[in-house]
């Protein structure tokens, strides 16, 4: 009895002191846990402010746009993308929430389940995470740094957007907060309420034509509706707004040329290993991560490296097959539909000899080919992938042996440095290992050619929008 009284008071004891530890580390600013680099001085600020809506004042006659964001960023850039051209098509204001970034995106689901998922997942009342000091969280902080939200305007270059279309920057994904900015009454909202993700699409003509949309709606009617404030659902897709009119399909574009990552972080890195991978780099765009794209990984990879062999590297059917068997990586795919972009091809692939010949600053990893016709393949070649550790991943052993002189964002540590003294003043959170995708796909859009995954909205966001921006082409218009 004694020794069972001695053990449940030290019981006691250690519950009340682990408890005790969490209260007093809770609010802990002494030891910040994501803020480590703040004494250093060249630690960088991502301000609040940047959501610029709480600067402007707000006419009584002013009309106004909002939507639901969800999914990853591309869906959500999509969306930004289609909500702008609705904007200006309609003669309203748009109301931009932040682009969420993180391992766990909001998936779509029917627009009151939505609207009230983004209601509740701001981290207002939550700042106090980002200064414990301590690996152990309190519940409500357990997925904190899981996710961070940044300003569209700090992401994308929308300077010219704004020239002809007033946007305001809202501080959270929902638009809660600024209908009460905006004293706005249940009979100044008018809400289109969607109930699947291909419920609603928008169009500029009455030519019928058929669609896995749901519901159609005219351009022209939804301008002439009163309501100081049009809620929609979702607008991921790029087929949500149908537009044949050519002024309309110009507008679109001139959008989405300003979808380019322009932060300057992002392009300083960018631009600085893209210089030492030199003038004449393949690119590669391989997601492997999530859903299909997991299930599919080795056939991903075989479609990848037969578009750089025989797309871009100009070897033929017979050479790839080959060289595929003596290297003993990827056989020939079942299928293999040819690039649609031809000008791959014709503007920007440099002449054969002058690959062979190209020099650049960086250490292959691999023994470089030494047959004539084989000199093409020790061009460095930029890999950009959700992958964990590639280097190291089987997966990717064909590609290292077919390419001695392949490169993944691992090997460019020393170039990151920026990126380490960069947080969000939103939510106190290091923002660097949310913007090493972006930072991935902004070098591949800097090669001279990319190949990329079937069926991904981040490789078509590369080849359509980075790839075409940082060559002086017009960007692949799609919808």
């Amino acid at each position: 009895m004694a020794a069972l009284i001695v053990l449940l008071a030290l019981a006691c004891l250690a519950s009340f002191g682990f408890a005790y530890y969490l209260f007093t580390t809770r609010w802990d600013t002494t030891k910040p846990r994501s803020l480590l680099h703040l004494a250093d001085e060249s630690a960088q600020v991502v301000p609040i402010d940047s959501f610029r809506h709480s600067r402007r004042q707000y006419h009584s006659t002013e009309r106004f746009l909002s939507y639901l964001p969800h999914s990853g960023l591309h869906n959500q850039r999509i969306a930004l993308e289609n909500a702008i051209v609705l904007g200006m098509l309609t003669n309203r204001t748009v109301l931009v929430p932040p682009i969420r970034l993180g391992r766990k995106p909001l998936r779509y689901v029917n627009f009151d389940s939505l609207h009230h998922e983004l209601i509740i997942s701001g981290k207002i009342g939550l700042r106090h995470c980002s200064r414990i000091g301590s690996k152990f969280l309190p519940p409500e902080c357990f997925d904190y740094f899981d996710y961070t939200h940044v300003s569209s305007a700090w992401l994308f270059n929308l300077t010219t957007v704004e020239e002809s279309l007033p946007l305001a920057y809202l501080d959270d994904l929902s638009n809660f907060s600024m209908r009460s900015k905006l004293d706005l009454s249940q009979s100044d909202i008018f809400t289109l309420r969607d109930l699947t993700p291909y419920h609603y699409r928008f169009v500029d003509t009455t030519h019928n034509s058929s669609s896995k949309f749901v519901e159609s709606i005219y351009i022209s009617d939804l301008a002439r509706y009163p309501h100081r404030l049009l809620e929609i659902g979702t607008l991921f897709g790029s087929s949500r707004l149908r537009l044949r009119d050519k002024t309309n399909k110009t507008l679109r574009t001139r959008v989405r040329q300003c979808m380019d990552f322009s932060s300057p972080p992002l392009v300083n890195a960018a631009n600085t290993i893209s210089k030492a991978l030199g003038h004449h780099f393949l690119g590669a765009h391989v997601r492997l991560k999530d859903g299909s794209f997991e299930a599919n990984a080795q056939l991903t990879l075989q479609q990848v490296w037969w578009k750089l062999v025989c797309d871009h590297l100009q070897f033929n059917v017979s050479e790839a097959s080959h060289l595929a068997q003596s290297l003993q990586v990827f056989s020939p795919p079942t299928l293999r539909a040819p690039l649609q972009n031809s000008r791959y091809h014709n503007e920007t692939r440099p002449h054969l000899q002058a690959l062979a010949l190209s020099t650049f600053s960086m250490r292959c990893r691999g023994r470089r080919h030494t047959s004539a016709h084989l000199a093409r393949l020790n061009q460095p070649l930029f890999i950009s992938t959700d992958a964990k550790n590639p280097a190291s991943d089987p997966l990717f052993s064909g590609f290292l042996r077919t390419f001695p002189c392949a490169f993944f964002l691992s090997d460019f540590d020393i170039y990151l440095k920026e990126l380490d003294h960069l947080w969000n003043g939103y939510d106190g959170t290091l923002l660097r290992s949310f913007l090493i995708p972006l930072l991935d796909a902004s070098v591949v859009g800097r090669a001279w050619a990319v190949a990329g995954t079937d069926g991904s909205t981040f490789s078509q966001f590369i080849q359509d929008v980075l790839w075409t921006q940082r060559h002086g082409l017009g960007i692949v218009e799609r919808g």
